[in-house]
């Protein structure tokens, strides 16, 4: 019986893979890349939905909670590693949970994918409310997983998106909003580490990115929430500062010293005219929206 799931058919375009040159083989991996953006385009309508949701569920306290096995779990917990750095989250606010636990993201562990049981205890473990909202993400679409770990987060009341690769998904059926984002055959049969994973790094950054925005994180395109953890970051700030105030480097620096490093506070100090424990009230008065603390002040 044939395999009904387009991501694991087989491409015609590359039936002699083995033969090509490696000039062809980078060039026929290179057309069908460029394929991805237009699929994750024709699902804008049901990304929209999911970002809409998971801001009203984050204005409330609640988390986004991805849930993956192997590469899609990889690729969900690379997209909540860069959260805290970048948006200035706590590292509780965006998770990842893998099957198989931490061991799984360097190394198969056998069997964890068809772990239901484990959806259910790790998300237990982490505390999952009804103020939460879990994005399960599997290619195939059918993760056993995966389709427990929403089984589970319905019956709780929390949020649920479902991101697969394939029409008709298991995982769809157990999401209020599912993205079913059809990448097709890959150049190597059945390796959806290639185009279904793109396709998912592109919906996992629309999904986190477009919900921090709508929360308040980010001041023009400027990362106003970023940490400066690092020499790199600590320049970053400044500069943001400056771009979005107008103000030297050495104004810049005073600025977030009195805010310890933050970025946010130190425009809305320079651009009200005010002090950093004002500035710091406003913003908590505005829900962290830069935009809203200087009502009336641009």
């Amino acid at each position: 019986m044939r395999n009904r799931l387009t991501t694991e058919g087989p491409n015609t375009r590359t039936a002699e893979l083995d033969l090509m040159s490696t000039k062809e083989l980078i060039e026929v991996m290179n057309e069908e890349d460029a394929s991805v953006a237009k699929a994750v385009r024709r699902v804008f309508p049901d990304i929209e939905a999911a970002v809409e949701r998971i801001i009203a569920r984050l204005r409330i306290g609640g988390r986004i909670i991805y849930i993956g096995a192997g590469t899609s779990g990889r690729i969900a917990t690379l997209d909540a590693a860069e959260c805290p750095p970048t948006f200035g989250v706590g590292s509780g606010e965006v998770v990842a949970l893998v099957a198989g636990g931490d061991a799984a993201l360097f190394e198969t562990v056998e069997g964890a994918e068809d772990d239901t049981d484990a959806a259910s205890v790790d998300l237990t473990d982490i505390g999952l409310t009804r103020d939460d909202v879990v994005i399960g993400i599997a290619a195939s679409g059918r993760t056993p997983y995966v389709l427990a770990g929403l089984i589970h987060a319905k019956a709780v009341g929390a949020e649920t998106i479902a991101v697969s690769c394939n029409r008709d998904a298991l995982i769809s059926r157990e999401a209020q909003v599912a993205i079913e984002v059809e990448t097709g055959p890959e150049i190597l049969t059945g390796s959806t580490r290639l185009k279904a994973g793109t396709a998912q790094k592109m919906i996992c950054n629309m999904l986190s990115t477009a919900s921090m925005v709508g929360t308040g994180k980010v001041y023009g395109n400027l990362m106003v929430d970023v940490r400066p953890t690092n020499l790199k970051l600590v320049e970053r700030s400044r500069a943001i500062v400056m771009e979005a105030t107008g103000c030297d480097a050495p104004t810049a620096v005073a600025a977030l010293t009195k805010t310890n490093g933050v970025p946010k506070q130190a425009i809305v100090m320079l651009l009200g005219d005010i002090d950093a424990e004002e500035a710091g009230e406003r913003l908590r008065l505005a829900g962290g929206s830069v935009r809203s603390a200087l009502s009336g002040k641009e």
